[in-house]
Parts: structure tokens; C-alpha cells; sequence
């Protein structure tokens, strides 16, 4: 389960209270989209969490296993921006090469006409169709607000300065993605007769991009 976990709980609490907090939304609809969007919060600090509410040590104990630093952190992180001149098409790309790309025959065409092609000029050119393709994953931090702990979530997003593609016509896209579990301040009850608890949510992020239409 993800947000719709919290969700669920939402809608269990409604059928036996009749209340549920306001303006809660937990993930966006529909759910493949992203990264994801921004959550319509209600805008009353009565359902902000108060001060012991936001102790780090116990709110660490709950999150227990599922707390990962290179995800999340507690404190406002060192924004790093990474730009296009980062991760410049002229740069090597890291890791293997795809097969899909390495497999490629150079040395006929689609009409069957024979094409001479040496191995050194074979590589310059699948070294640079790799590169001018490759869709690298851009993270950035993102504050969540009061509402989840930890705070700030590294996003992921696909990078779309120019089409992938040659001829162009292609972007990056996202085609996977991994969880990562939060802790979400979540209210039911209006007021003075609300009750709040921490709940764990699973947020997606990003974590492949890819040349598609």
C-alpha cells in the first residue's frame, strides 16, 4: 500500500465518526504521474503539529528502518541545483552501455544497402548516440511542509531541456520509480474535538528515466 493507506484510514475513521480532516490529500490523482504534486493542505495551524509532537528521537524510533538519509533528511538541506551544463551531452555517460545500443548493426541499412564502418568510428558514434539519449534522473530536495517528518524528501525528476531523440520528437520520461516511507501528520475530528497521530505513508520517487514518445 501507499497513500492510499492513509487514505483508507481516512475513510474507515469517516464511516465510524462521520469526520475527516479537511483538504486531505495525500497523493494525487491519477497516481502514475510524476513526481508527485504538490498536497492541498488545510490552511488552520490547529492541524499543524505542536512542538512535542516534533520530538526527533521519538518521531526516529517509529520511522525506525524505513528512515533513509540519502532521501530524507531533517533539517533544511544544501541545496545543490544540478544544471544541463552538469550533465552536458559532450560528458561520458556512466555505467554499461545498453544493449539495445550496443547491438546495433551500423554496417547495413534499413533498405539493405551495405555500409563500410571502422570499430574506432562504430564507437565514437554509439558513444555519442548514448549520451545524446541517455535520461539521467535530476534529483532536488523538496519541503513537505510541517505535516510529514522527516521534512524535506530528495525528488526525483527526468530532465526535460530538450528532446532525447534524433530526429527530435522524444523526451525523458519516468518509467520507475521506488518508496520511500514518511511519517504523516494526520487528523480526524474538527477542533477541539480532533484527534492527531503520526501515520506512515509511502511516497514515490523517481528513480528512472527513459527516450519515449
Amino acid at each position: 500500500m501507499g497513500f492510499s493507506q492513509a487514505l483508507l484510514v481516512c475513510a474507515l475513521v469517516s464511516f465510524h465518526s462521520g469526520a475527516c480532516q479537511p483538504y486531505l490529500r495525500l497523493r494525487p490523482s491519477p497516481s502514475d504521474k510524476l513526481p508527485v504534486i504538490d498536497i492541498i493542505e488545510h490552511p488552520d495551524p490547529e492541524y499543524d503539529p505542536r512542538e512535542q509532537d516534533l520530538n526527533d528521537r521519538t518521531l526516529r524510533k517509529k520511522l525506525g528502518s524505513n528512515f533513509d538519509p540519502n532521501f530524507m533528511s531533517i533539517s533544511t538541506p544544501v541545496q545543490v541545483n544540478l544544471s544541463i551544463q552538469d550533465i552536458h551531452p559532450k560528458l561520458r555517460v556512466a555505467g554499461p552501455m545498453p544493449n539495445d545500443i550496443k547491438k546495433l548493426d551500423l554496417s547495413e541499412t534499413p533498405y539493405g544497402m551495405r555500409v563500410k564502418i571502422g570499430k574506432k568510428a562504430r564507437r565514437k558514434f554509439l558513444q555519442w548516440l548514448w549520451t545524446y539519449t541517455h535520461c539521467p534522473v535530476v534529483y532536488t530536495w523538496k519541503d513537505l511542509g510541517l505535516r510529514f517528518w522527516p521534512r524535506y524528501i530528495k525528488e526525483g525528476n527526468c530532465l526535460n531541456e530538450r528532446s532525447c531523440s534524433f530526429p527530435e520528437g522524444m523526451f525523458c520520461k519516468p518509467v520507475k520509480s521506488v518508496t520511500k516511507t514518511f511519517l504523516r501528520w494526520y487528523c480526524q475530528g474538527f477542533l477541539r474535538q480532533k484527534y492527531c497521530t503520526w501515520i506512515p505513508v509511502q511516497y514515490p520517487i523517481i528513480s528512472e528515466c527513459k527516450c519515449s514518445c
